[in-house]
């Protein structure tokens, strides 16, 4: 492979970032909105309000980032008994962030079948590295590679 050439000042050009997908920014607001919710307890419709206001939400995926926020809130309870399964302690003792990006996880693993599990985990890992603590990542890989055997037994099994 070959290194970017020097620019005519004799600097090599700065490397940029890679185009996030509009499912993956849906994710991003989803887990914006869910950490909210789990720390304030806020209104669910004054948070969506406030995700839209914000600059570049008309560049997320707007369904998948309905379905998450709406569904991890409403099945809160359920997405918490499949994580309790899988986590080392009580899910409301967990960091607000990594216990978030779970949901999310959990909640694509059970609704998402269009995603490929390893995909749902590969982003909630990705989500867990851009947002959650330093080791947040190995955690939430780890839950879920053990939940998605619960959720999904069939493609796992592959």
């Amino acid at each position: 492979m070959n290194a970017p050439k020097p620019t005519a000042a004799g600097k090599t050009p700065a490397k940029r970032a890679p185009v996030k997908s509009a499912r993956r920014r849906a994710r991003e607001a989803a887990l914006q909105g869910l950490y909210q919710w789990l720390l304030t307890g806020e209104d669910l419709g004054a948070i969506i309000a406030l995700a839209r206001e914000q600059d570049g939400h008309g560049k997320i995926d707007a369904k998948h980032y309905d379905a998450l926020l709406n569904g991890c809130v409403h099945e809160a309870a359920d997405l918490d008994a499949i994580l309790s399964r899988h986590v080392d302690r009580k899910t409301n003792e967990l960091s607000p962030i990594e216990h978030a990006i779970l949901m999310i996880g959990a909640y694509e693993l059970k609704h998402c079948i269009d995603i490929p599990y390893r995909v749902a985990i590969n982003e909630a890992v990705e989500l867990a590295k851009g947002f959650g603590g330093t080791d947040g990542h190995k955690y939430v890989n780890g839950v879920l590679d053990a939940a998605a055997v619960d959720l999904r037994p069939l493609e796992v099994s592959r």
